[in-house]
């Protein structure tokens, strides 16, 4: 593959890439707005929810988000710079110690918290 190729590459990812996301990480409780398409007309649909994991980088990065619905875990994955995404806002940053949260699947009620950054 040649230089030119690459370079054309990276351009093309600086096209699709999305510049109004916030920076999150896992542990943080995002609430996000996704477009869901009903018949023939779009909706917004929220979900909320802690990030439990994140993988790749790039326009191949995606982040997974559980939350319990109905007494249910639910979890999605997205990929970051997805049109599907309406919006993201970090409501919590949170503290933890790795970089996968597989744990809270086993987890319920309190348990399955995360403790939240309170800041200085």
């Amino acid at each position: 593959m040649g230089a030119g190729n690459i370079e054309k590459i990276k351009m093309l990812d600086d096209q699709q890439a999305r510049k109004d996301l916030p920076v999150f990480d896992v542990g943080d409780t995002v609430k996000m707005k996704i477009k869901v398409k009903e018949a023939d007309k779009m909706r917004i649909h929220p979900f909320e929810g802690v990030v439990i994991k994140k993988t790749g980088r790039g326009l191949a990065c995606a982040f997974t988000v559980r939350k319990i619905s109905f007494g249910e875990g639910v979890e999605r994955t997205f990929p970051i710079h997805s049109p599907v995404i309406d919006k993201i806002e970090v409501v919590a940053k949170g503290v933890v110690k790795r970089a996968k949260l597989y744990y809270l699947r086993d987890r319920l009620g309190k348990q399955s918290r995360v403790k939240v950054d309170q800041g200085e």
